[in-house]
């Protein structure tokens, strides 16, 4: 069954490669969906190939062979910038615009998109509040000003300005000190059961993934190793999981054993 044939499915990867003149391959030849509603966590090791997979998907990177789709159209096939307009992006360094206030960096979208004042207005305060920072209070600080929770924040907020059906996140939490990471993560799972977006999560914090995803896909050395429920990647015996869970079940155990 193509994309187009299941409208249910939002990205389609189809033997999507990236191989370097070197002809080492950044991603080999991996097939995937993610359907409509669902929070796909790419989780690996540093060079995996999550970033890059990431990445294909607003087309910030081509594929060398194969194809990536968004609601069935191939990235090769969208304007770039209306392609990227319909995708919100968050990423590790958050990338707030230091010279814009909270509000200027929110509604940049829009503004670009030539919304009216008043809708523009309004957005950014519904988003603020969204994502837990009170407007009145927020709405004229700086990047500066802003504690690194309260820069995500905002750059989520920025990222979903425009209402964009699809929301990629990159390390999101990982710039930040493990206690403001484990106040976040419950906070945007409540977050993604509001918005109701296609979301893929790009991270190496297995615990994060079991948590945040509806599926796991696991990537090693540019290649997709498997899909599972957070359910199936517990209890599953392959290797290369298995490994995964150790880790996690390990680490569960440190404060018991003090």
């Amino acid at each position: 069954m193509s994309a187009e044939a299941d409208p249910e499915c939002v990205i389609e990867f189809r033997r999507a490669s990236l191989r370097l003149s070197s002809g080492r391959y950044l991603l080999n030849e991996s097939s995937f969906r993610i359907h409509r509603g669902e929070t796909l966590v790419l989780l690996g090791r540093s060079g995996a190939g999550k970033t890059t997979a990431l990445k294909m998907i607003n087309a910030l990177l081509t594929p060398t062979s194969g194809d990536v789709l968004i609601e069935g159209r191939s990235t090769n096939e969208w304007d770039p910038i209306r392609l990227r307009r319909h995708v919100g992006y968050v990423i590790q360094e958050i990338g707030l615009f230091p010279h814009y206030t909270v509000e200027e960096n929110v509604a940049l979208i829009p503004r670009l998109e030539g919304w009216p004042q008043d809708k523009t207005d309004a957005r950014v305060r519904e988003l603020l509040e969204l994502v837990g920072l009170e407007p009145g209070e927020f709405l004229r600080r700086y990047p500066h000003q802003l504690s690194g929770g309260q820069r995500q924040r905002v750059g989520v907020a920025r990222a979903l300005a425009a209402d964009p059906p699809l929301l990629l996140m990159d390390e999101p939490f990982g710039a930040l000190d493990p206690l403001t990471r484990d106040e976040l993560r419950p906070e945007f799972r409540a977050l993604q059961q509001r918005v109701r977006k296609t979301i893929v999560i790009v991270t190496h914090d297995v615990g994060e993934a079991v948590f945040l995803g509806t599926r796991i896909g696991l990537m090693d050395q540019g290649s997709l190793l498997g899909i599972y429920t957070p359910r199936e990647f517990l209890h599953s015996n392959e290797p290369a999981v298995a490994a995964y869970v150790a880790h996690l079940r390990a680490y569960s155990r440190i404060g018991a054993d003090l």
